[in-house]
């Protein structure tokens, strides 16, 4: 009873070593991650109760009430943007454009805190709305045409459309059929 394993079920067992370049790129990611609460909780170390941080090498002065609250807001918005950046990055999932419309959000703020504007979380709105206005729909349009294609009978001929070189209006063109 016990059925010989053709060459494609023995491939598939065969354990994979994964190569140094994905080794090195994975431990960057988990080491950025794994330093993402120390990088936060670097605000404490700013002087509280003063505009101006004298060092040896410069001198900074800022706008906010202390620097204190200045390196508060900083890194509140820091941290999201680079885990937000992450998983944009490394997400397989047809939907990881979606991602942007946060980013973008954080991003703004984080603009907004550098230029040391105290508004900073009322202006960013006027410009995510531009970039949700594309990308939501164009998600949209992904996600239709994955489901129509899906709920088919055929899906070989799907996996072969997928895997035809196309050029990006080719790709546009065939979300709107």
């Amino acid at each position: 009873m016990n059925k010989p394993h053709n060459k494609s079920t023995r491939e598939r067992l065969k354990f994979r070593q994964p190569d140094r370049k994905s080794l090195l790129q994975g431990g960057i990611i988990v080491f950025i991650m794994a330093c993402t609460p120390f990088i936060y909780y670097g605000y404490e170390s700013f002087p509280d109760n003063t505009q101006v941080w004298e060092t040896f090498l410069f001198t900074y002065t800022t706008k906010f009430p202390s620097l204190y609250q200045y390196a508060w807001f900083l890194t509140g918005k820091v941290i999201p943007v680079i885990l937000l950046l992450i998983w944009f990055f490394t997400c397989k999932h047809w939907w990881h454009w979606i991602i942007l419309v946060p980013l973008s959000m954080y991003v703004f703020q984080l603009f907004n805190i550098l230029k040391q504007n105290f508004d900073v979380d009322e202006v960013e709105i006027v410009y995510v709305i531009p970039i949700m206005m594309v990308l939501v729909p164009f998600v949209y349009l992904i996600r239709a045409k994955l489901f129509s294609q899906m709920r088919a009978n055929d899906l070989k001929s799907f996996e072969e459309e997928l895997l035809q070189k196309r050029s990006f209006w080719d790709q546009i063109k065939d979300l709107f059929r």
